[in-house]
């Protein structure tokens, strides 16, 4: 342990707060929680019992921060505001931001029935969440069919098939009272709060009324309606009979990962569950809290009831959330929430596998492969590649691998400038000058390695301007292909020496699948620039098309390759007169015929 923080541990207070642990270069990657402060952040850097994805997070960790609060609350809720901050790449965050369709009666002049995944304060009034897509639309699909309500979205001036349909009551003709919209809307609310049988008896009222006055095709429409409320009452089972809105949280711990199971019960009915796992850095319940404060602050609506383990700190809970929080000792709650813990401890043992089968691919591999070419384990990976044809349109890309797994944001495309001809080294020179000067410029985070797609001409001339120019000390290796474009062998060093991991192992396949990306993305791009270049000279010298014309054309094809397909009609529909249009098909067509010749 290095001595700065063998004094800052001295020091710690005895006192709640927040805790954020830095890397070498000043990154936040966790950030943590503590009823007491000096305990929590000591036990990462004592003892012997941490495991493996812990001791991962432990030597990264060359720096921390820490902030004083006043509760255990107070730290719950800075936590959550810093990781959000920060997004630091230990912690929880729910990436994949789940959201669920609800049933919404708008607060407009002429309402209309809308399905949406966003729930906003526009004093609109929300139903759901609905399991998936498919069971809200069929829900609006009935209800569209019960109750009109304005379809369209912009009130028309004149009727449409839903009012000749009796599915609107069209407003763009008549003048419709608040009072038959509101009657409408209080009856969907009705439905839609659960009142099936209420409106399912209605139905069957009027369709019997139907057929005594031998009115059979209403009759029929009537006894469609009832089918598909039966229908549609018969997918949801009933948990409960006081038609509350409550979710039911259950969770299991194994191997320091945790899923978290929560089941969704919508007026009484299970309607859906969500299961997510992670990986634990401190114990369990205080990793729930935080897990259950995201997962509402990232989207998911409160219910009136939310019902948790009996374990977990109730009031801190209900403080949090501001809704009422049940801990269940027995009867029918106790027994989903010990579900919700079985569904947890399956779909953690299910994908198990799957984890581990990653992590030996990923951060076990970027382990390995330090340990192998002798430097700190490389989180950051920054590798570049070249692509020309005889000097035509040269372009460089750099991709980004994190913890042995592509992060597609942080990918860079260049353009060279300063190089005539096909020179693959001051190519190389020019992108390593550009991308380097402005990481020191803007402070941006250093890569723990360089990888080039080349060989020891191509190190000699990245470490040129690393070394020499920008005085960086930066671990760089080359990628060498075999005569069958292959990835073969890699070179590290001063002077580079081939270091030899085996065809087999997984850091070989790491360095394979960074090589086969950044020669992706780098071909890509020349082929987007050549494709485009190509085509504009072909619009050289044609009447009537300049610059803007030519980005006018690109803009609403989309691409050179839909253009070319494009009919003298279709171009005429991008702006261009039909003169001009009909030039620029036969110039076009001329060119690919000379070029298949």
């Amino acid at each position: 342990m290095h001595e700065h923080l063998r004094d800052k541990l001295a020091i710690l207070p005895n006192q709640p707060g927040c805790y954020l642990m830095k890397d070498r270069q000043g990154t936040v990657i966790y950030v943590g929680k503590a009823k007491v402060l000096k305990n929590r952040v000591k036990s990462y850097f004592t003892g012997s019992s941490h495991d493996g994805k812990t001791m991962r997070l432990i030597n990264e960790i060359q720096d921390f921060e820490y902030i004083v609060t006043s509760s255990n609350i107070e730290a719950l809720l800075l936590e959550m505001n810093l990781i959000k901050k920060y997004d630091p790449k230990y912690n929880i965050m729910l990436k994949d931001d789940k959201t669920y369709p609800f049933i919404k009666i708008t607060k407009e002049k002429q309402p209309r029935l809308v399905i949406t995944r966003t729930v906003k304060k526009d004093k609109g009034k929300y139903f759901g969440p609905y399991p998936h897509a498919q069971a809200a639309h069929e829900t609006k699909k009935l209800l569209d069919r019960m109750y009109p309500l304005r379809k369209c979205i912009n009130i028309p001036d004149k009727v449409c098939l839903y009012y000749h349909m009796k599915q609107c009551l069209g407003p763009c003709i008549h003048e419709i009272t608040v009072e038959q919209n509101e009657e409408i809307i209080k009856k969907i609310t009705n439905f839609l709060n659960g009142g099936y049988q209420e409106t399912k008896d209605e139905l069957e009222a009027k369709m019997y009324e139907a057929s005594e006055k031998l009115e059979f095709e209403r009759a029929k429409e009537y006894r469609d309606q009832i089918s598909h409320i039966e229908a549609l009452m018969e997918k949801q089972k009933i948990l409960s009979s006081d038609l509350s809105n409550r979710d039911i949280f259950g969770y299991y711990v194994d191997k320091g990962w945790m899923c978290v199971q929560v089941f969704f019960v919508r007026q009484g009915k299970l309607i859906e569950r969500d299961a997510s796992i992670f990986p634990i850095y401190d114990e369990p319940a205080e990793e729930f809290l935080t897990f259950i404060g995201q997962f509402y602050d990232k989207g998911n609506i409160k219910p009136t009831e939310v019902v948790i383990p009996k374990e977990i700190e109730k009031d801190m809970v209900a403080q949090l959330l501001q809704v009422k929080v049940v801990q269940p000792q027995k009867g029918k709650k106790r027994e989903l929430v010990a579900l919700a813990r079985k569904n947890a401890k399956i779909a953690i043992g299910e994908k198990f596998a799957l984890i581990e089968r990653d992590e030996e691919r990923t951060i076990k591999a970027v382990e390995s492969l330090g340990e192998k070419i002798g430097i700190a384990t490389p989180y950051r990976i920054e590798a570049f590649d070249n692509s020309n044809i005889q000097g035509v349109n040269p372009v460089s890309a750099m991709i980004v691998f994190i913890d042995g797994k592509p992060a597609k944001k942080e990918y860079r495309k260049y353009k060279i400038k300063t190089v005539k001809g096909p020179d693959d080294y001051e190519s190389m020179r020019e992108v390593m000058r550009r991308r380097y000067s402005r990481v020191l410029k803007e402070n941006l985070p250093l890569p723990d390695l360089i990888i080039v797609d080349g060989g020891k001409g191509h190190i000699a001339a990245v470490e040129d301007v690393l070394v020499n120019e920008l005085g960086l000390d930066i671990p760089l290796g080359g990628l060498v292909k075999d005569d069958k474009h292959r990835t073969s062998e890699l070179l590290i060093g001063n002077p580079p020496e081939v270091v030899h991991l085996g065809y087999s192992t997984q850091e070989f396949y790491l360095l394979q699948r960074i090589q086969d990306e950044v020669h992706r993305f780098a071909i890509t791009f020349h082929r987007q620039l050549r494709s485009k270049s190509l085509f504009q000279s072909v619009l050289d010298n044609i009447p009537g098309v300049g610059e803007k014309r030519k980005k006018a054309l690109l803009k609403h094809f989309g691409s050179v390759k839909k253009i070319k397909e494009a009919t003298v009609e279709e171009i005429k529909e991008a702006g261009v007169p039909y003169a001009t249009a009909e030039l620029i098909y036969e110039r076009i067509h001329k060119e690919e015929d000379e070029q298949n010749k």
